[in-house]
Parts: C-alpha cells; sequence; structure tokens
C-alpha cells in the first residue's frame, strides 16, 4: 500500500485506488490469507474510507473569474437582496431542475415500505410517457417556491413564460403595490446572462405587460451552489420523491405541493403543456428596442430592463 495511497493533508484522509479484492489477492501471494471483506475492515481500521469524486474544482469555463470577482459579486446580490426586502420589493430565485422522465423509471434513494417497488430494468426515453421539467421560481422572502412543470423544452421562452406565470398566479397578489422585481439566476442555461431570447422575453412578455421594472443579478460561473433555489427548494422536493416512480404528471405535481420544511416552506406546481422549439434567434434589430441598462457592478451579470413606455 505504500506507493498506492494518497491523502489529505490537512484532514488527514487516506484513500487507496485498489480494490479489497485485488489487496487480498495479492496478500494471499504472499502468503497472508485474507478475504475481502477482511481487508476492507483493516482498511478502515488504518482511516482509509469509501468516498465518491468530490465536485469542487472549477474547469471548462471560457473566462473564469478572478476570485476577487467572485466575492464582489457575492456581496452585490447580498446588497441588493437586502435593499429589495427593506423596501418590500419581491426577490426570486429561478432556475430549471434536472429533467425528469415519466413512468416506471428507477428512482434513487430508499424508503421505508413492505416490498420493493418494481421499475423498469433500463431508462430508455422511447419508455416514457413523456417528460418532466421543472422550472423553480422561489420566493426568497415568503420562502414559498412555485414549480412551472413543463412537458417539452429547456428554454429561454419557457423560463421566462414559468416567472410571467408566477407573476400572474401568485406574485401580483403578494406584491399588489410593487413595480419592480429582483431576479436571481445562473450564468447559463436557458436564464444564461449570453442569451438574447431571455433578455428579449423579459422585455416583451414581463417588464411590458406588467409594467414590471426587472433587474437581474447573476451568480458568477461555477457558483450555482450559492443559488438559493437550489438548497432552498430543489433539494427538499428530491427529497421528497426519494426512491418514489414518477410514473404520471399528477404524480411529480403530487410531490412537489406535498413538499414541507419545518422552517414553512410551502410549494404550489401547475403543469405547463405549451410547446416550444429550439433555435430561435434575436436579431441585432429586435435587441436595439430592448430596454436594457448594464450597471458598473460586473455590467454582463448585473442589468435590468424596463419597461419600453417609459422610456423617454
Amino acid at each position: 500500500m505504500k506507493y498506492e495511497t494518497a491523502g489529505d493533508p490537512v484532514s488527514g484522509c487516506k484513500w487507496t485506488r485498489k480494490t479489497t479484492g485485488k489487496i487480498a489477492r495479492e496478500l494471499k501471494r504472499i502468503g497472508i490469507g485474507a478475504s475481502a471483506n477482511t481487508v476492507g475492515r483493516l482498511l478502515k481500521n488504518m482511516d482509509y474510507s469509501l468516498r465518491r469524486n468530490l465536485k469542487s474544482l472549477e474547469s471548462g469555463l471560457r473566462n473564469p473569474p478572478v476570485p476577487h470577482q467572485r466575492d464582489q459579486q457575492f456581496h452585490y446580490i447580498r446588497a441588493q437582496i437586502k435593499d429589495y426586502a427593506a423596501n418590500g420589493l419581491p426577490v426570486i430565485s429561478v432556475d430549471t431542475k434536472s429533467r425528469e422522465l415519466i413512468g416506471p423509471f428507477h428512482q434513487h434513494g430508499r424508503r421505508w415500505c413492505r416490498q420493493p417497488v418494481a421499475v423498469l430494468d433500463h431508462d430508455f426515453p422511447s419508455d416514457a410517457k413523456g417528460v418532466a421539467i421543472p422550472y423553480g421560481i422561489y420566493d426568497f422572502c415568503r420562502n414559498e417556491g412555485f414549480i412551472n412543470l413543463g412537458t417539452s423544452r429547456d428554454t429561454s421562452e419557457f423560463a421566462v413564460a414559468s416567472i410571467r406565470n408566477w407573476w400572474k398566479m401568485v406574485g401580483s397578489a403578494k406584491y399588489p403595490n410593487a413595480d419592480q422585481l429582483l431576479i436571481l439566476a445562473d450564468c447559463g442555461g436557458s436564464n444564461g446572462y449570453r442569451t438574447r431570447l431571455w433578455k428579449h422575453q423579459l422585455q416583451v412578455t414581463l417588464a411590458d405587460c406588467f409594467n414590471l421594472f426587472v433587474k437581474v443579478c447573476h451568480y458568477p460561473p461555477g457558483a450555482s451552489k450559492w443559488n438559493p433555489i437550489e438548497h432552498r427548494l430543489f433539494s427538499f422536493i428530491s427529497n421528497n420523491w426519494v426512491a418514489h416512480p414518477l410514473t404520471d404528471y399528477e404524480t411529480v405535481l403530487k410531490f412537489i405541493r406535498t413538499t414541507k420544511t419545518s422552517a414553512g416552506l410551502k410549494v404550489r406546481a401547475v403543469l405547463h403543456t405549451k410547446k416550444y422549439q429550439k433555435g430561435i434567434r434575436i436579431c441585432d434589430k429586435q435587441m436595439k428596442e430592448v430596454n436594457l441598462k448594464h450597471y458598473t457592478q460586473r455590467p454582463n451579470w448585473n442589468y435590468s430592463i424596463g419597461p419600453v413606455k417609459n422610456v423617454n
């Protein structure tokens, strides 16, 4: 094991790339009889343990932000949240949860039951009744969630339609006097900061329709784990349907709607069956019609879109 061991110099955690079976076979060759299970117990006594890979390294980013830029953005977002909340204005965190196949498919995790639930042995999309694409809106100040359950594609048009549905069904009633909205979003995906269709739809279907001044703050690339919706809404929904096959859309909606926490989280969910197409392009002329304002603090990540009729 001398040359097959690695470890963390701070925590003292050690690991090896050899399996217990391989170690047992090598011990047998030198005259030491030990089963793989015995090897496992010995390794545990030597402070080894089974470990998964830890996703903590950033890679694949075209222009990775330097540490001080990330810190500046986190401080800026925190200040914006405090400012909006202090004035009784809505702050929402948005993102798309992972797509789910509808049908008798395997769901990770375990639950207490008398008999295991039988599911298909392979997760072939061709065997699915459809797909569920949950786009989430988390009300930061009220600890309330809203899921727009799509059945088509995760596009920028779908993302903004989801926020629009939240505002029509929930937001406008909870904040009847609000004329401003703060949106916290990841840097990529259907609500990415580079996506023209995202900004165009915010203008046409949200800002103009409801006379709303919409401000968007994006979390830095590789920092989606800090987006509040991830750990304040999506994680609890996943725990609620753990080991339960999502056999139909009503089952998905039921698990979402019954998601609760000791901190008082409430979640509302609606089915959204409109079909969306990929590849919609917004030309330069259309972008010039967007009442877009960039801020000096990381302008690509922080911008606002106001109603066009308010432009002087």
